[in-house]
This record gives C-alpha cells, sequence and structure tokens, in this order.
C-alpha cells in the first residue's frame, strides 16, 4: 500500500507541470490568433513568443499583500532623502543644456523632469531585470488583472515591430521599463527620442529618459507656471471639513482671508486668482483624515494622473521643489 501511494504520488508530481505547461501552451496560441487579429505579424509572434513561458517570481509578487502601511513621513525620508536631494541637484547640473531645451519645448520645468526620474528609478540606478514580455505573459495569463496585462503585451509586440530590440524589454515584474518606467502602452504614447531618429531608448539614453517624462507629464496635464501645491499650516480656529478634497479647489486669495500661511509660517505663494484644494495628504479626495495639510492645484492633478496616490504626487512635487532649491 505504501508503495501503491508513492507511485501515485511520484506520477501526480510528473504530470501536474506538463498540465499547468499544457494550460499555458493553449493560453498562448490563443493570444497569438488575437495578436495576429490586431494586425502583428504572424512570424513576429513566432519568432519572439517562442520558449515563452510563466515566471513564478512573478506571480509571487503579484499575490503578496503588504503586511503593513507606509506612513507618510517613512515614505517622504525614503523617497526625498537627502541624499536624492544631492544626487538630483549632481545631475540637473550636468545635463543643464538638453534639460533647458526639453523643459522649453515641453512646458515641464527641469527639477520636475529630474524629479520623476529619481523617484521612478533612482536616477536610472534600478530598472528592473525582469524579462518584460515573460512578466506580462505570466499576469496576463494567471494575473488579478488578466485582460489589462494581455493589452500590454500586444503593447509590447507593438514595440518590438516598431524597431525596438526585443533584448531592450527588460523592467519590474509588472512590466514597467526604463529609466522612467513606463507600461508599453505608455511608451507608445509618450516616450520621445530627443534627437528624433529612431525609437526612443528610455534604457540608456538619459536625453530620451528625461524628453520622455517630459512629453508624458505634458500629456498629463502639466501647466507652466502653475504651483502643484504646498505645505500649509492651519489657522488657529482650523477650517471646516467641508473645505477639503480635491472637488473643493477654491482661488488662493480664498485661503489667505481664512488664515492659512506656509508651514514655514510664511504667506501663501501664487496668484490671487490661482485655484488650489486643500488636503490631508493620508486620505482619498474626499476629505477626512488627521496627517500633513496641503493646499494643491492643478499640476498636483497631473502627478496623480502618472500614479494615483496622494504619497507620491506630493513626493514628486516636493523633490523638484527641493532640486530647485525651493
Amino acid at each position: 500500500m505504501v508503495r501503491l501511494f508513492l507511485a501515485l504520488t511520484l506520477l501526480l508530481s510528473m504530470h501536474a507541470p506538463a498540465r499547468a505547461t499544457d494550460a499555458f501552451d493553449q493560453w498562448l496560441a490563443a493570444f497569438k490568433l488575437d495578436a495576429a487579429a490586431a494586425g502583428l505579424a504572424p512570424d513576429l509572434l513566432e519568432r519572439t513568443l517562442a520558449n515563452l513561458r510563466p515566471l513564478d517570481g512573478v506571480l509571487e509578487r503579484d499575490r503578496r499583500q503588504p503586511e503593513f502601511s507606509v506612513t507618510f513621513d517613512s515614505y517622504m525620508r525614503a523617497t526625498v532623502s537627502p541624499a536624492r536631494v544631492a544626487e538630483g541637484r549632481k545631475r540637473l547640473a550636468a545635463g543643464r543644456t538638453s534639460l533647458a531645451r526639453i523643459a522649453a519645448a515641453s512646458g515641464v520645468p527641469a527639477p520636475q523632469i529630474v524629479a520623476m526620474w529619481g523617484i521612478e528609478s533612482d536616477y536610472g540606478r534600478v530598472t528592473g531585470n525582469f524579462p518584460v514580455l515573460a512578466a506580462l505573459a505570466t499576469l496576463a495569463y494567471d494575473g488579478r488583472r488578466g485582460p489589462y496585462f494581455r493589452g500590454e503585451l500586444i503593447k509590447a509586440l507593438t514595440m518590438i515591430a516598431g524597431g525596438v530590440a526585443p533584448e531592450r524589454l527588460r523592467g519590474s515584474w509588472a512590466g514597467a521599463m526604463g529609466q522612467c518606467q513606463f507600461m508599453p502602452s505608455t511608451y507608445l504614447s509618450f516616450a520621445r527620442a530627443a534627437e528624433g531618429g529612431g525609437p526612443a531608448d528610455i534604457w540608456n539614453l538619459p536625453d530620451d529618459v528625461w524628453a520622455s517624462i517630459a512629453n508624458y507629464l505634458a500629456g498629463l496635464g502639466w501647466q507652466n507656471g502653475v504651483p502643484w501645491g504646498m505645505a500649509v499650516r492651519l489657522p488657529r480656529h482650523g477650517v471646516a471639513a467641508q473645505l477639503f478634497g480635491l472637488d473643493h479647489a477654491r482661488p488662493l486669495q480664498d485661503w489667505r482671508r481664512l488664515g492659512l500661511r506656509r508651514a514655514d509660517g510664511k504667506s501663501l505663494r501664487g496668484g490671487t486668482e490661482t485655484e488650489m484644494a486643500l488636503i490631508h495628504v493620508d486620505e482619498g479626495k474626499d476629505g477626512g483624515g488627521s496627517g500633513p495639510v496641503y493646499l494643491v492645484g492643478d499640476n498636483f492633478r497631473a502627478l496623480l494622473h502618472w500614479n494615483r496616490s496622494f504619497f507620491f504626487a506630493v513626493a514628486a512635487g516636493s523633490l523638484a521643489d527641493r532640486l530647485s532649491n525651493r
């Protein structure tokens, strides 16, 4: 009986991976038909998807639930650290000429471009080394958001059809690529080669990284000369709860009349008619919360379109301010 049990266990262990592989192969065959129907050449699909297999490490990360929440203070200490500010100022100075040209063309200030670069990849030092096609295929086949990643996989193949070398497609476990961590759909819509003449190289060329970041922020609604926001201090008598929230923007002069000042005690900066909303940084868009208080404008919303996190948007704007010595 023991021998029979062991034999059955061995038999099952031998056939389980085969069944999993067969299921993935069936999924991949169906995907190739959809991709071909979307206009991708069958020979490109066969060439680039040959020997593709799901990646266990990707599924582990996709299914892993965080065990704790990061506080705003700890997030800011890590994201807008003195070391990152110092390095960002060096990079800003070293790329001054190219950044000035890109900023003038896009309307996005050079410090904001460099800040996004610093937050996304620590100025190109941390970009991920997962094979993007395999990562996206894994998530499309067995992830929580299969249809989304299926679409991103088609976009990644479209990049290859457009001239991006397949071996360049390496990035995060979720498929974000290069020094600005663009998903394939973002790359196709917003990546730009600074000098033209070919696909944008967001993996190796800082000028292309900067031009792509600037073009993306401009596309998300960045407005030149408009403040993203500022940390503020409430008056002693406080402010009515119903005045908080992204949907309750008011002219800056109204906030001045209500007694708000910058967190350092100075007067609010910005034009009288500039509309800004009052938020607690640790809450959602509908108000509430008890954390640090900020006045934020339209460019804060552009940063939120990049990453839908109040923490991220405040950090991105704050790092740019620090790089500008503001």
